[in-house]
C-alpha cells in the first residue's frame, strides 16, 4: 500500500456511495458499491482478512482511491451499474460473471402487469431497469418500494379471490376487483417514475392529487394518497433510485476531464447525442439521447422520423439538429451544455450549420469519429470562446494523440481514459436508440404493405381498419368475426383469406 492509498483510506467518510479503484496509470479498474464507505474499502487492506486469487491481484494494483458519496445504498446501487457500463473496469468482469446481473422488469401493457427481477431482458414490450450487480440488494429495494405502490410479481392461475398480499397492502387484488386494471397501471407507472429517479417530481404529484380529492370531498382516495406519500416519505430516508439528484458532478472524473479539455467554464450538466440509422436508404431514423449528469435520463430520450429521402448522413443531421434547436422544442426540452454527433467532420459540418442558422451558437458541439475513437473539434466554431492552441494543449497533457488541418482538431484520447469511455457511452447508446426506433418504422413498414396489397382495401379502409384495431400488425392478427366488426361480411372473408395466405 503507498502513501497515497493510505492518506485517502483515512479521508473516507461512513456514509454510503460508489469507489473507485484505480492503477499508477490512473485507469479505474474496479468499481463497487457501499452502505458503508469507510468500513467497504479499507477491508480492501485488511491483512487478516481472507481473499481470493483474483481479489489478491486487484488489491496489488491499486495506487489510489476516489470515491462519491450518496443519500443512501440504493442510490449508490443504481450508480454502481451505469459507471460499470461506462468504464468497464476489467476487475469487475475477472470477479463477477454475467449471472450476477439483474433487471427490473414491468410488463405494464399486458392485461396483467407483474414486477419481476430477471437475468436477462427481452424483446417483448416489457419495461426494463438495470442492470444491477446485487441482486440482493435490487430484491430489497423493491420490497421497500412495494409499500408505497403495491404491484403482483406473478399472474395467478384458476384463482377470483384477492391473496394475502392484497389484504397486506402490497397486491392490487385484480383478481376480485379491487383494483381496476386502469389503476393499476396508473401506479404502476408511477413507481416507473421512481425507478427513473423522479422522486421529488412523484411526491408533489402525489401532494397536488390529494389536495384535489379532498376539495372533491372524494375521502377515500385523498387517504389513499396520503397514505401513498407517507410510505414514499418513508421510503425516500431509505431507498432512493436517483443518481441524477445525488451525483456530484465535480467528481465525475469523465465529466471533469471532458470540461477541461473542450475549456467548458463548468462540467457539462446536460450531454446530448445524436445518431442516424437507415438501410437502403430507407426508413430513415434519427436519434437524441440525453445525459444529465453523467448518466441516461431515458426519460428527455427523442426520436425523429427523417422528412429528407435518401441516403445522405449530413442533410439527416442537419435536419434533426434544425428540429431539435427549433423554438418550439428549445421551450419544451430546454437547452443542452453540449452537442455530440455520431460522425467524422462532415457530420459535425453539418449540425454546426443547423446551429448557426438558428443563431445557437453558444452551445458546444463536437463529433465522434468510429474508427480510431477520435474527438473532432471544429478550430471556427465548435466550441464559443475556446482558444485552438489551448484545447491541444490540455489534449498533449492528457495523453493524446493529436493531428489537426486548417479547419479540424482531431483528438485520439488513451482507451482508458474515463472522458472517452464516457462519450463512447453517449454514442453507443444514441446508436441503440437509433436502430432500434429504425427497426420499428421497417416494421410498420412491413406490415402496412400488406394491407396495401389486398384487393377491394383502399387507403380509407386502412384508415379505418387501423384506428380499430390499433396498428397494421393487430389487423393481421385479427379474426375473420373481429373483421366483421369493421367490415361487411365479404371484404371481411376477402381480407382474412389474403392475411392467411400471407403468413
Amino acid at each position: 500500500m503507498n502513501k497515497r492509498v493510505e492518506a485517502k483510506l483515512k479521508k473516507l467518510p461512513a456514509k454510503p456511495g460508489v469507489y473507485f479503484h484505480k492503477d499508477k496509470a490512473g485507469e479505474i479498474i474496479y468499481v463497487g458499491k457501499a452502505a458503508n464507505l469507510r468500513n467497504r474499502v479499507r477491508q480492501y487492506f485488511q491483512k487478516s482478512r481472507y481473499r481470493d486469487l483474483k481479489t489478491d491481484l486487484l488489491v496489488s494494483e491499486i495506487s489510489d482511491i476516489e470515491w462519491i458519496e450518496l443519500e443512501s445504498e440504493a442510490d449508490a446501487l443504481f450508480l454502481e451499474a451505469e459507471l460499470i457500463r461506462r468504464y468497464q473496469p476489467r476487475y469487475n468482469i475477472l470477479l463477477r460473471d454475467d449471472k450476477s446481473l439483474q433487471f427490473v422488469r414491468i410488463d405494464i401493457r399486458s392485461d396483467y402487469p407483474t414486477v419481476q427481477v430477471v437475468r436477462r431482458p427481452l424483446d417483448d414490450g416489457a419495461e426494463y431497469f438495470g442492470p444491477y450487480i446485487n441482486g440482493f440488494a435490487v430484491k430489497r429495494a423493491l420490497r421497500y418500494l412495494r409499500r408505497a405502490f403495491p404491484y403482483a410479481i406473478k399472474k395467478p392461475v384458476g384463482q377470483t379471490r384477492a391473496s394475502l398480499h392484497y389484504h397486506l397492502g402490497l397486491d392490487p387484488g385484480l383478481e376480485e376487483g379491487k383494483t381496476s386494471l386502469e389503476n393499476y397501471r396508473a401506479n404502476l407507472r408511477k413507481l416507473m417514475q421512481y425507478l427513473r429517479g423522479h422522486r421529488v417530481t412523484l411526491t408533489r404529484d402525489i401532494e397536488k392529487e390529494m389536495k384535489a380529492a379532498a376539495r372533491a370531498k372524494d375521502f377515500e382516495r385523498a387517504a389513499q394518497l396520503r397514505n401513498q406519500l407517507f410510505a414514499l416519505q418513508q421510503l425516500g430516508r431509505q431507498v432512493l433510485f436517483s443518481d441524477r439528484e445525488n451525483l456530484d458532478v465535480s467528481r465525475d472524473q469523465a465529466l471533469d476531464g471532458l470540461s477541461k479539455l473542450l475549456s467548458l467554464p463548468t462540467p457539462p450538466r446536460r450531454i446530448e447525442g445524436f445518431d442516424i440509422s437507415h438501410m437502403q436508404a430507407s426508413d430513415t431514423a434519427a436519434s437524441m439521447v440525453v445525459f444529465t449528469n453523467g448518466a441516461p435520463d431515458k426519460t428527455a430520450y427523442r426520436k425523429f422520423k427523417m422528412r429528407v429521402p435518401g441516403n445522405d448522413d449530413f442533410a439527416h443531421i442537419h435536419e434533426t439538429l434544425s428540429r431539435r434547436l427549433s423554438e418550439k422544442n428549445r421551450a419544451r426540452w430546454g437547452l443542452p451544455n453540449l452537442i455530440l454527433i455520431d460522425g467524422g467532420k462532415g457530420q459535425l459540418q453539418a449540425g454546426l450549420r443547423a446551429r448557426a442558422e438558428v443563431g445557437l451558437d453558444n452551445i458546444p458541439m463536437i463529433g465522434l469519429a468510429k474508427k480510431q475513437e477520435e474527438i473532432i473539434i471544429s478550430k471556427q466554431n465548435s466550441i464559443p470562446g475556446a482558444n485552438a492552441e489551448a484545447i491541444i494543449k490540455i489534449a498533449t497533457k492528457m495523453s493524446a494523440y493529436i493531428s489537426q488541418s486548417a479547419d479540424f482538431i482531431n483528438i485520439e484520447l488513451p482507451p482508458e481514459s474515463p472522458t472517452v469511455k464516457l462519450l463512447q457511452r453517449i454514442r453507443d447508446e444514441s446508436h441503440r436508440f437509433a436502430v432500434s426506433y429504425h427497426s420499428s418504422l421497417k416494421r410498420t413498414r412491413q406490415t402496412s404493405s400488406i394491407l396495401e396489397e389486398v384487393p377491394g382495401i383502399g387507403p380509407a379502409t386502412r384508415k379505418k381498419l387501423i384506428r380499430h384495431f390499433g396498428s397494421a400488425r393487430a389487423v393481421s392478427h385479427a379474426t375473420p368475426a373481429q373483421l366483421q366488426e369493421v367490415l361487411d361480411k365479404r371484404r371481411a372473408a376477402v381480407l382474412a383469406a389474403y392475411l392467411a395466405s400471407s403468413s
